[in-house]
């Protein structure tokens, strides 16, 4: 065997014993980058003043199945955490990079350490570096300023929204009533044809209605029988109301019976002749109604005018209507007037009020009925609750929080026996004149710096309070209470009967006391509001996630 074909297969034997270690090698190397997660953290600053933002990132590169869960709430204490904005996610192959940013930030002067974070990926914590955090004051010069007085507490104005916002709504029904009063009664429309021929004289109404008759296709169209009743309709309604004769209820005997009764009595001056001709075309038009006769074309028209000639000398025949009977026609137009104003007043305030009751309808849907009537009677917690809220801290140790009005600092007067274990006490409150709605704060400095208050004696003294002011049955629970920024304190609420201010009459209402404090001091708030007051609860609910204390005197 040559020296190349040995050394050929040496070569290829080692390289057969090799591959397998180098194929685990390779795969290993690939399935540890895989598994390896790499965080890093950047500050954008070191250095900010009283109130100013930190923003911290922390970056995290993991495989696409990988679960990561960032810190969350005030876990960057002694820092306080503004905002953590939505995580940003960038995709390359299997892999994931995660990008959040928080901003931070602090309200005293120092040096503080930001703590290191846990990332949890899968389930294993990693920890990210800790950094140091100056946060400066803002240089004041006080010795070049004058001093001024403390500025006396002034009444805020109130907003006038809410009337301006009323005014407007009820202008604009007002708008919408005179419209349509307008529409349905002032505006004079123009007649209709029918209303037209309504108001003119019975004479010249039965020659328009003959002429509109000549002109009919009735005859054409071979419709004798409604030409006929046309036709005989409207001599009798001629009759009827210039003659004065009932006429349209009248059979064709009985109405000639009562034509030569009147012609017989001087009323009417008719002829024989021309009776004799209304009487024929009557029973020529029964014959045509009953006995479904067919007269020929020359004949129906030659009746019509007939009854144009009959009418003629009919109304030719009627003696001059005298002042009492033009007086009784003036009178029985203006009666017609006034019913016909009668009737649009009556549209106008029927459609006024079909208008209102659907808005009603409509806004109560959308609504509520309940705060609709609220909205259009008033009601005090909801004009509270829809009012400018004010945002601001009272005593010391401050309590901040949100109120729809401002509270007013109470002189407490300690008794002597308080007086050893209370240093300073600060009381602020609102009460509403019209409904259980009260918001009260306390701020208590203790005597002695080093002792921690006792929150059960304050519960025991407030709801002893509640008592002595005449509330029965109170039922109280007890929870743990945390503010927005992580600090803890105690709430103590439930239900009572409650008096009303000013009277005895004993109401069901909710109270809710919230109890901070640390060595050397003690906070609490105390609302009191009506059980079924549903802004009022609004109010209530507002408040609590907006109060924050500080954690030190």
């Amino acid at each position: 065997m040559s020296y190349t074909n040995r050394t050929n297969k040496i070569g290829v034997s080692y390289f057969l014993r090799v591959l397998p270690v180098f194929v685990f090698l390779l795969c290993g190397s690939k399935m540890s980058a895989q598994e390896s997660p790499r965080i890093s953290t950047e500050i954008d600053t070191t250095f900010i003043k009283i109130g100013e933002q930190v923003q911290w990132k922390v970056t995290v590169d993991i495989d696409s199945t990988d679960f990561v869960i960032f810190p969350e709430g005030q876990t960057f204490s002694p820092l306080e955490t503004v905002e953590a904005f939505a995580t940003d996610t960038t995709r390359n192959k299997d892999r994931l990079t995660l990008q959040k940013i928080y901003a931070l930030t602090q309200f005293d002067s120092g040096a503080y350490k930001l703590p290191s974070q846990r990332i949890d990926i899968n389930g294993t914590g990693f920890m990210t570096d800790s950094s140091l955090i100056n946060v400066a004051t803002v240089p004041v010069d006080t010795l070049n300023q004058k001093m001024y007085d403390i500025k006396p507490i002034i009444n805020v104005e109130k907003s006038n929204y809410t009337f301006w916002k009323y005014l407007l709504i009820g202008l604009l029904i007002l708008l919408i009533l005179g419209g349509l009063f307008y529409w349905f009664v002032l505006r004079k429309k123009p007649l209709t044809e029918e209303e037209k021929v309504a108001l003119l004289p019975p004479y010249d109404r039965a020659l328009l209605e003959l002429k509109k008759l000549e002109n009919s296709k009735y005859l054409i169209q071979d419709e004798y029988k409604q030409y006929y009743s046309e036709l005989t309709t409207i001599v009798r309604s001629y009759l009827e109301e210039d003659a004065h004769v009932t006429a349209l209820e009248s059979t064709t005997g009985q109405l000639i019976e009562k034509l030569e009764l009147l012609k017989d009595a001087g009323e009417l001056k008719l002829d024989d002749d021309t009776i004799k001709q209304f009487q024929q075309i009557l029973q020529t038009a029964d014959l045509v109604k009953f006995a479904k006769n067919k007269p020929s074309t020359s004949v129906a028209e030659q009746d019509r005018k007939l009854v144009e000639q009959i009418v003629e000398k009919t109304h030719e025949a009627l003696p001059e209507p005298t002042e009492e009977e033009l007086l009784e026609q003036a009178e029985y137009q203006e009666e017609l007037e006034r019913k016909a104003k009668k009737k649009k007043i009556q549209i106008a305030v029927i459609s006024a009020v079909a208008v209102i009751l659907i808005g009603i309808t409509i806004a109560g849907v959308k609504f509520g009925f309940g705060y609709l009537k609220d909205t259009v009677l008033g009601h005090p917690t909801k004009e509270l609750l829809e009012g400018e809220w004010v945002q601001s801290s009272y005593g010391f140790p401050p309590i901040q929080l949100e109120s729809p009005q401002v509270l007013v600092r109470q002189k407490i007067k300690l008794p002597a026996e308080a007086k050893a274990a209370i240093a300073d006490i600060q009381a602020f409150e609102y009460r509403s004149p019209i409904a259980l709605f009260n918001i009260g704060t306390t701020s208590i400095t203790l005597a002695q710096q080093d002792v921690e208050p006792e929150f059960d004696k304050t519960i025991e003294q407030i709801l002893s309070n509640f008592e002595s002011q005449g509330a029965k049955n109170i039922i109280t629970k007890q929870e743990e209470f945390s503010t927005i920024s992580g600090v803890k304190g105690v709430k103590v609420f439930g239900s009572g009967k409650f008096p009303m201010p000013g009277s005895e009459e004993l109401i069901d209402g909710e109270y809710a006391v919230l109890l901070f404090g640390g060595k050397g001091f003690q906070q609490y708030v105390i609302l009191t509001w009506l059980e079924e007051d549903t802004y009022a609860q609004e109010i209530v609910d507002r408040i609590l996630t907006s109060v924050e204390v500080k954690t030190e005197a």
